[in-house]
């Protein structure tokens, strides 16, 4: 084709090329610069398509690039191509970013930082990374990376290894350089490069070239030889082509881009090239069940077939392909296939396992899918450190049902702008919402929700209920009449009014009403849900066990614009009477309730502290200036911590900087310390421990037992009643006898309001007998109950009233019960609710503990302010003696937007709010000593510096203060 002189500018163009074999086999398509392109290769004697697509070339660039000039000297060549010489085709050569982009094959492998010394006394210290191959049980084991995309055919490539060995051998051993040559439809092909003869000690350069006539579909590097059970030593690899290079080896190599396909094959359009079954067999189609199920996109898809067991499915090995701390995105397109396969989970995984062996399972994504159409699965993951191997795949149906899979891609995942904070015009706060509350008008603006009979009548409370009184803005008091409704055939029929066009996004509501119910039997549960277009959403519930008014309280917080908000109350089995008074739902004002807050922990957080000077010549002391700084305050704040987190150091330096106590996420549980019956692992729980340990980190024991049926492991489940009482005397004395010490406090018997599984089988006795074997065994440990939806009032399994009922009872049975553990994990809380939860529970004088606090909002501001509310709250009850997050780092929390922290480690609102508040509660004074040799001040319980500055002196000195109601006088001699 003629490329016109008289285009000029930017364009786009796509150009077909059908190129014939020629006699020496070595067609080749040189394009510098161009943004991408794509090949295919047919091999034996057929015609070769290949298809470009360029953009942003000006006219004489494609002339040029395209159809090069005769003309063009030899000297002109090498100019053109001299920026590209140096190129190497290896990335991450010296193994600087680690193992990233490298694989191992059937073997580990680690990295050896520059400047740690020589690995088992061979290779002397070059001060540079080197990577060690090792668990090596077959000669051909070695390391491994994949240079498809940057090499082409027809070009001349020289290899150059810097290379050792170490181990049990005599003389010396060979290391191979080799290519792997993958065709698709075709058998593998292996090319060897060059051999070097290598000894145990030192450095040993090994040198070769290859060239490629034709292009395999995927070209694998790797180096290998050196004798079983020896380790290969690798410091650098070099290859180069001055002759032969292109924009694809100019790519930069300092991180992961979308270019770099991190999933080979996504779309299937090389068949199962990279793919194979986890325990099943795959298949690939271009369409089943007679032309009813084709692909979305592309051509073909992948089934995962004659599955047996959950865990089947369809995987690819990503081995050296992402790099730590970084976060990814996965997106697959799923769908399932068989009998009874109407709608099952499909779960995307990654296996990850480290150098030395230790395997980790992260889930990445969830969905519901059907056999009706295809659906996206979509999650983000992160490594804290390099594996040695990485295998992504799917799981998850139940087995005899094929999984089946279009497309998975997996990219570094895309940083979302912070979302700003919301705008909320016309807020008032304190204003009931609902229409005729005191039902002056009858019962004008409600309407019974079901076939159900509503009516009004009178002798309900005339008083606000408790918990609203304090957030409620300016009220009168109710008018002693209340809604009452019978003929009820269906749990859910109650009272309702429509408030969609009241109700604000992200405000956060409180609930509060007066009810009762009477022809029951037995205690009934009475709610006030919403309905939010097709979800239902809990504000509040309470059981009503008499025929007397109950307190409801609650809250809610809506999201996401809905066409329709209903409120109603609900609960009492069909045929009893739902009595409903005062109903309010209103806005509260949480900045408001903060300021309350710090004046109450100003009261109860701080104490009067007295400086007393003496010395020498106390003369000269008269005027002296004095600076107070808090290092600490010695208030609780700790984290959930995991033993994977403790692989990425950004991880561990804010956690030593930010928290004084810790918790394990699972490493000290039952079913992780003993999976199998007989066999133990403690090995992460220590490690977690001694980190702890050696930064002065307070780790509360979390849990011995578990009283959750879900929780517990198939082989105590197998059990007979005997078996089962030895297996819990003996995890009681393992554990307790190990750490006799270590921990200051035990979650005894996890979540006892919500599941009996140890009870049911062994007798009411068996709860107390956990904790008094427990404190007979470490006796200065504290010893809690522990459990959820304690102080929201959103359960009415765990209200406070129960949770008293069932700590005294413990107590009865001669429990030592210590402490009081309120998990926290809460929705959009409201302060006055959070507060007479503690309240109540602070007549059993036991301290009480926030032990797994999390908030969940998209709005990181919204987010921000939930946990300033439980933080807040906790810091200003006197009962509350530490706090537990659970967690703060994204992709490593329980629940979804509950994180501090964002994947990457970048502080979101959340993180910074939380710093703010720990800044805040640290006090700070300066000024001069009186003439009485005294400085005085109030502040937070902690420990202080304090500086004293003359003319000719400054001295620093360090204090404590306690908790206490007098003042403190600390006498300092200087």
């Amino acid at each position: 084709q003629n490329v016109k002189n008289d285009i000029s500018g930017q364009f786009h163009i796509r150009a077909i090329l059908i190129l014939f074999r020629k006699k020496n086999n070595n067609i080749i398509l040189r394009l510098v610069g161009a943004r991408s392109f794509h090949k295919i290769f047919s091999r034996g004697g057929r015609r070769r398509r290949i298809c470009i697509e360029m953009k942003g070339l000006s006219a004489s660039s494609f002339a040029r690039r395209i159809f090069k000039s005769n003309s063009q000297s030899p000297k002109e060549n090498r100019e053109n191509t001299s920026s590209y010489d140096a190129m190497n085709v290896i990335l991450n050569h010296d193994f600087s970013e680690e193992l990233h982009l490298w694989r191992t094959n059937c073997c580990n492998a680690f990295v050896v930082p520059a400047g740690s010394g020589n690995y088992k006394g061979t290779a002397e210290d070059v001060g540079c990374s080197y990577a060690v191959v090792t668990n090596r049980t077959e000669c051909w084991q070695g390391l491994e990376q994949d240079i498809t995309s940057r090499i082409s055919a027809g070009c001349d490539y020289t290899v150059s290894a810097c290379v050792g060995v170490s181990g049990t051998f005599h003389g010396s051993t060979d290391v191979l350089a080799t290519l792997r040559l993958v065709y698709q439809n075709a058998d593998t092909d292996y090319l060897f490069i060059s051999k070097k003869s290598v000894t145990g000690e030192g450095w040993h350069m090994l040198e070769g070239s290859f060239s490629l006539s034709t292009m395999p579909d995927q070209v694998i590097f790797y180096l290998e030889g050196p004798s079983p059970g020896s380790d290969l030593l690798i410091k650098s690899v070099i290859i180069t082509s001055p002759g032969c290079t292109d924009y694809e080896s100019s790519r930069p190599t300092s991180s992961c881009t979308d270019d770099e396909k991190i999933i080979v094959n996504a779309n299937f359009d090389y068949s199962l090239n990279s793919w194979s079954g986890r325990g099943c067999k795959v298949v690939c189609h271009d369409c089943m069940a007679d032309a009813n199920i084709n692909p979305t996109s592309g051509k073909y898809f992948a089934s995962a077939t004659e599955r047996t067991q959950s865990w089947n499915g369809i995987q690819q090995d990503i081995t050296g392909r992402v790099k730590r701390k970084l976060a990814y995105e996965m997106t697959a397109i799923v769908r399932l296939y068989g009998h009874n396969a109407n709608c099952a989970d499909v779960r995307g995984t990654l296996w990850v396992q480290a150098a030395d062996n230790r395997e980790q399972y992260i889930g990445i994504a969830k969905v519901q899918a059907t056999d009706k159409d295809w659906v996206q699965l979509q999650g983000k993951f992160l490594l804290n450190d390099s594996p040695s191997k990485a295998v992504i795949f799917l799981e998850g149906p139940p087995p005899g049902t094929d999984i089946l899979l279009n497309s998975l891609v997996v990219n570094h995942a895309v940083k979302p702008p912070p979302p700003p904070p919301p705008v909320v015009e016309n807020a008032v706060f304190g204003v009931n919402i609902i229409t005729n509350t005191h039902l002056n008008n009858g019962t004008n603006g409600w309407f019974p929700l079901g076939n159900c009979r509503m009516s009004v009548q009178t002798g309900s409370p005339h008083i606000i209920p408790p918990m609203a009184r304090d957030s409620l803005g300016s009220h009168e008091n109710l008018s002693g009449r209340y809604i009452v409704v019978t003929n009820r055939t269906e749990t859910w029929m109650g009272p309702a009014q429509v408030i969609t066009d009241k109700v604000k996004l992200y405000l956060t509501y409180q609930v509060s009403a007066w009810v009762k119910v009477r022809h029951a039997s037995g205690p009934q549960n009475v709610s006030v849900a919403l309905g939010v277009d097709d979800q239902w959403v809990n504000g509040g519930q309470v059981e009503v066990t008499d025929d007397q008014w109950h307190e409801i309280g609650g809250s809610f917080r809506i999201e996401k614009q809905a066409a329709k908000v209903m409120v109603y109350v609900q609960g009492p089995a069909a045929g009893a009477d739902l009595m409903v008074a005062g109903l309010h739902i209103f806005p509260v004002d949480r900045h408001a309730r903060f300021n309350h807050l710090k004046r109450r922990t100003e009261k109860i957080r701080k104490r009067d502290v007295i400086l007393k000077f003496s010395g020498s010549d106390s003369f000269r002391l008269l005027a002296t200036s004095v600076k107070v700084r808090q290092k600490q305050n010695s208030f609780p704040f700790g984290s959930c911590i995991c033993r994977t987190n403790m692989d990425n150091e950004d991880f561990n330096d804010f956690f030593v900087k930010n928290f004084n106590w810790a918790v394990f996420g699972n490493e000290l549980k039952w079913y992780s310390t003993e999976a199998q019956r007989g066999k133990f692992n403690y090995r992460e729980a220590d490690e977690l421990l001694d980190f702890c340990t050696r930064n002065s980190i307070q780790v509360r024991g979390h849990c011995i037992f578990w009283e959750v049926e879900s929780t517990v492991q198939e082989w105590i489940r197998s059990l007979n009643n005997n078996d089962l009482t030895t297996a819990l005397q003996s995890r009681l004395s393992g554990l307790l006898t190990r750490y006799k010490g270590k921990f200051k406090h035990y979650d005894v018997n996890n979540e006892m309001m919500h599941g009996s599984y140890y009870q049911e089988r062994l007798g009411k006795d068996i709860w107390a007998n956990m904790f008094k074997k427990a404190h007979q065994l470490d006796p200065s440990a504290v010893l809690f109950v522990n459990d959820y939806h304690v102080e929201d009032g959103c359960d009415t399994r765990s209200s406070p009233e129960k949770y008293i009922e069932h700590i005294l009872d413990l107590q009865d049975q001669g429990a030592p019960v210590g402490g009081i553990g309120i998990q926290g994990h809460i929705d959009c809380p409201v302060g006055p609710i959070v507060c007479s939860a503690l309240d109540k529970l602070s007549i059993l004088g036991l301290p009480i503990w926030f032990t797994e606090v999390d908030v969940s909002c998209n709005n990181e501001h919204v987010r921000a302010d939930d946990l300033e509310v439980m933080l807040r709250e906790s810091f200003a009850h006197p009962a509350v003696e530490g706090v537990i997050l659970w967690g703060f780092w994204e992709l490593f929390m329980s629940r979804e937007n509950a994180h501090l922290v964002n994947a990457e480690g970048e502080l979101n609102e959340a993180g910074k709010r939380y710093l703010a508040l720990k800044q805040e509660w640290l006090s700070h004074a300066h000024g001069h000593i009186d003439d009485q040799g005294q400085f005085s001040f109030r502040g937070f319980h902690g420990s202080y510096e304090v500086d004293f500055v003359t003319a000719s002196m400054k001295i620093t000195k360090t204090f404590v203060v306690d908790k206490g109601d007098d003042a403190l006088v600390i006498s300092i001699d200087i």
